[in-house]
């Protein structure tokens, strides 16, 4: 597909309309919050992307202990108590047999309620020499997950191993927690008056988990294991993202005889191969792209030049990310404002708008930028969580 284009809006009134919508989406799901920290670490302009070096070259090591004496890794959001805090939870979860996905939901909660600090509160008895790091808001909750009585005692509540026991046990009865929004998961267990705050933390708690954990937020569960860099269709990587379909990428990200191409195109059957929202988030568009002339024609397969997207859906995700689907055999089967899940089916392949052929035409934008200056390759971004475009497992 060439470049996408919008003959609807110039660029910058298009960016303008993005903003009404995404101040929107922040009273119900919360998704911009993050944009600078999660976002920030990506030079597009040329394609080019300057990884977290916390992350970057990271193998997947399912096996791997997390370490809660030994060094920290360096995360600018937090220091290296909060980060040993961190270890603490990825510790109890590995302890508990808890798939790493379930560690992510944990660090995130954490990340929202105490900010990964240990917080006593106004109410501890002075006798009681608990040891804290700082003291919280809310008069009778305590500890990472400001847990208040009904979790435990005071000391109980103020030992971070225990109150990540607490969390996960809990969260071990939420039904489908791990094929769940992260949202959703986080609220069932902690009854929070902020529900959808959560949702900003998923991505760096994810780059925390791989820091600290082998890489293992790029991991799925496969019959009971493990398995890094498998994530597709149904299977959800402990990051919270998935491939769009199986398959290899044949048309690169703005390649020499493209530079335009702003996504990459993967070959797949027409009609029967389904596309499923590569992470949570609320659907922005899904409509039929017009074509160079202008018209609407989406009910019947395009061809070289016709220009357009074809049937195509943009979804915002937390971290202020954006996917691109292009090309769908028929409308989508999603509208705007609706919210996804991980997994879920938008629609099905096709070959309307620009397209030579049946395939998927996929995008990930950063800074909630919907224009081609906020297109990345999308290749190393899936790779590195753990929902990788070429098909290998």
């Amino acid at each position: 597909m060439d470049h996408w284009r919008d003959t609807e809006s110039p660029p910058r009134r298009r960016k303008l309309r993005l903003g009404v919508v995404a101040a929107a989406l922040t009273a119900t799901l919360t998704l911009l919050c993050c944009v600078g920290s999660a976002g920030a670490f990506f030079l597009t302009e040329l394609g080019g992307e300057e990884q977290d070096p916390t992350v970057a070259g990271l193998a997947c090591d399912p096996g791997h202990r997390v370490s809660v004496t030994g060094d920290m890794p360096r995360f600018t959001e937090y220091g290296e108590g909060q980060l040993r805090n961190a270890a603490v939870i990825i510790k109890v979860g590995q302890d508990m047999k808890v798939p790493a996905r379930g560690w992510v939901i944990a660090l995130a909660t954490a990340m929202q309620e105490s900010a990964l600090r240990n917080l006593a509160n106004s109410t501890v008895p002075a006798s009681l020499t608990l040891p804290h790091e700082g003291v919280g808001a809310d008069h009778d909750s305590l500890g990472l997950f400001q847990q208040r009585p009904g979790w435990g005692s005071v000391e109980q509540r103020m030992s971070p191993a225990y109150t990540a026991r607490k969390f996960y046990e809990k969260m071990r009865r939420v039904p489908r927690w791990e094929d769940r929004p992260l949202t959703v998961v986080a609220q069932r267990v902690q009854i929070s008056a902020f529900p959808d705050a959560y949702a900003k933390h998923e991505e760096l708690a994810g780059r925390i988990v791989d820091a600290l954990a082998g890489g293992a937020a790029r991991t799925v569960q496969i019959a009971g294991k493990a398995v890094c860099d498998a994530a597709a269709g149904a299977r959800i990587a402990a990051s919270g993202w998935t491939a769009p379909i199986p398959g290899g990428v044949g048309s690169g990200f703005r390649t020499a005889d493209r530079p335009g191409h702003n996504g990459v195109d993967i070959a797949a059957p027409r009609r029967v191969t389904e596309i499923h929202a590569a992470a949570t988030g609320r659907v922005l568009v899904a409509r039929c792209d017009p074509d160079h002339s202008g018209r609407r024609d989406c009910d019947r397969d395009g061809w070289p030049g016709k220009g357009g997207c074809g049937w195509f859906v943009d979804i915002l995700h937390a971290g202020g990310y954006i996917t691109r689907y292009c090309h769908l055999v028929e409308r989508p089967g999603v509208a705007p404002g609706q919210l996804v899940a991980a997994g879920d089916v938008i629609g099905r392949v096709g070959s309307s708008g620009n397209s030579s052929g049946p395939h998927l035409h996929f995008e990930v934008h950063v800074d909630s930028d919907r224009s081609s200056r906020g297109a990345i390759n999308p290749v190393p971004f899936m790779r590195e969580r753990g929902a990788p475009l070429d098909g290998d497992t």
